[in-house]
């Protein structure tokens, strides 16, 4: 596989149980050795300069212990030491986390008693003590409630506005689509998809569903689409008309524009693309290696 993350952007790496997404981001953490290929991080090989690639990466693990009788403010300054940060400047390193994260309250609190949530905080804490340029996230979100799923997604997109290259894998689709501006699905080890979230999407099916509903009412909304070229399937639904219309934008917008001069009144206009989910069963057939 090939694919590369791009400073200031967030890339979802995506795939079914056993496709090879942990087992590649261990790699490019210097954790495992590739078979054949190499890793590239900030110019520096993971094979042949491990320690500067390190330097530059901060990994995220999809589980990580928690150190009996250690406070927060204690396994960050154990971590800011292995990362040689030391005097003042480790103490304003450990705050400026702290703050960012929203850990300020926790600081002495035991590891032992924080909730997911507030875990998986202090570890994107700790990985972000050297102030790496790129982070590796294996999946971050797994396991916590709607409210911390959608602080941790604020907290990734102000890193990635503040520079830093993110490859970050899920299975929550939905929430990568709003986070991410770019994705890698993968199936036994091989690249089926990359792109921006719009390309792969688009790639998927030409076709979009549409939701319309007007003044005029389902009828003569359907006589009308049924005239317009490229509309299809058309069916009444909640109210108003679903139809699968075949193109891009500006046929979408053709088409209400159509709706508009026949003097039905639109007021409802809701294209449904298809999404990630759409495009990881599409590309993959669920096979492991």
């Amino acid at each position: 596989m090939s694919f590369a993350v791009e400073p200031g952007s967030i890339v979802g790496f995506i795939g079914p149980n056993g496709a090879g997404k942990t087992t590649t981001m261990r790699i490019c953490a210097t954790l495992e050795l590739p078979d054949a290929g190499d890793v590239r991080v900030e110019g520096h090989s993971v094979l042949d300069d491990p320690r500067r690639a390190r330097r530059a990466m901060g990994f995220m693990p999809d589980s990580y212990g928690a150190y009996p009788n250690t406070t927060v403010g204690d396994y960050l300054d154990f971590y800011a030491r292995a990362y040689r940060l030391g005097g003042a400047g480790r103490r304003r390193t450990i705050a400026d986390v702290v703050e960012f994260t929203a850990l300020g309250g926790l600081v002495e609190k035991d590891m032992g008693a924080l909730s997911k949530g507030m875990k998986q905080r202090l570890c994107l804490a700790k990985t972000l003590l050297h102030d790496p340029g790129i982070l590796i996230l294996d999946e971050p979100a797994a396991g916590l409630d709607p409210r911390a799923r959608v602080e941790l997604r604020e907290l990734l997109k102000a890193l990635a506005e503040n520079g830093k290259a993110i490859l970050i894998s899920s299975h929550i689709l939905i929430e990568l689509s709003e986070m991410c501006d770019g994705v890698v699905v993968i199936e036994s080890g091989n690249v089926r998809a990359q792109g921006s979230v719009d390309d792969v999407t688009r790639g998927v099916s030409q076709r979009v569903a549409v939701f319309v509903r007007t003044l005029a009412g389902p009828e003569a909304t359907e006589r009308t689409l049924a005239e317009l070229p490229g509309v299809l399937e058309v069916r009444r639904a909640r109210g108003g008309v679903v139809f699968e219309l075949e193109g891009d934008e500006e046929r979408e917008a053709a088409v209400l524009a159509a709706l508009v001069s026949a003097g039905l009144g639109p007021v409802e206009f809701s294209p449904e693309r298809a999404d990630l989910e759409d495009v990881f069963l599409s590309v993959t057939e669920g096979a492991v290696q």
